[in-house]
């Protein structure tokens, strides 16, 4: 089998020359960061989580007429997407106060936003990803003013969807962040729905006890990151019920075991 060619290793992912021109193989890691990569560690099962969940959201993204790089997933941690050029923005959605909001201006966690929110910040990991206004933007030109028309809507439309979504399976999504990618077609191009969704890049809070259902469990050193993953996934439906229960860890390398070496039939 031909050794595929890694184009990138980010924090929570690996990128591989895709079979086709035009195409990346985006591998889903297990490695946890937090603080700009100050805080490491490991979630068991995190990028087979992920990728299912990603998988799940982009498809019902698409349903609506939202532009992904999704194509479709390969296997347990690996899905096929489409290569863009990645817009250097990281789009933050806000609908609750949490996180780095709260320590800017001094807003309670958990304080409803008076309406939704969108922040933007400054790709860069060496800067630890700054805040800007969409004036940086323009002036730098890191993306057009009609891509951040496009982004905007978008963001606006993913949020409202999402929002319903997760209300329906007792989930309040309280922030989460977008990355878009320029897909070319010659010299022309449009922006796209790229990267992921996933409790890694989403607050997720249950909407009747308040628990965190996301990254902030391993942020905080509150444990049971690994349930909360599967959580989430469980209540999409992405989780069957002999794979896992409430309350009972899915032990995804027992599961693996079990389609290696099912139990013979009676």
């Amino acid at each position: 089998m031909t050794r595929r060619r890694q184009i990138y290793e980010g924090k929570a992912k690996i990128l591989y020359e895709g079979p086709e021109p035009g195409t990346i193989i985006q591998y889903f890691k297990d490695d946890a960061t937090a603080f700009n990569a100050q805080k490491r560690g490991t979630i068991n099962g995190k990028g087979v989580i992920n990728n299912r969940i990603s998988e799940y959201v982009f498809t019902r993204l698409s349903h609506i007429g939202i532009p992904t790089h999704f194509i479709r997933r390969l296997n347990m941690r690996e899905q096929l997407v489409r290569q863009v050029e990645i817009v250097p923005i990281e789009v933050v959605v806000r609908n609750v106060a949490a996180g780095s909001i709260c320590k800017r201006l001094g807003l309670e966690e958990g304080e409803p936003l008076p309406h939704t929110l969108i922040e933007y910040c400054y790709k860069d990991d060496a800067l630890g990803d700054p805040l800007i206004a969409e004036e940086h933007i323009a002036c730098f030109g890191w993306a057009s003013n009609e891509e951040m028309q496009d982004i905007a809507s978008m963001a606006i439309r993913v949020n409202d969807f999402l929002c319903g979504m997760f209300a329906a399976i007792n989930i309040r999504l309280v922030d989460f962040k977008l990355e878009f990618g320029r897909l070319y077609d010659g010299d022309y191009s449009r922006v796209i729905l790229a990267d992921e969704i996933s409790p890694d890049g989403c607050r997720l809070w249950d909407m009747t006890s308040g628990e965190k259902l996301d990254k902030d469990r391993f942020r905080r050193d509150l444990g049971g990151e690994e349930e909360a993953y599967q959580e989430v996934a469980r209540r999409l439906g992405l989780l069957q019920n002999d794979d896992a229960s409430p309350g009972e860890v899915f032990d995804l390398n027992a599961h693996r075991g079990r389609l290696r070496n099912p139990l013979p039939k009676k």
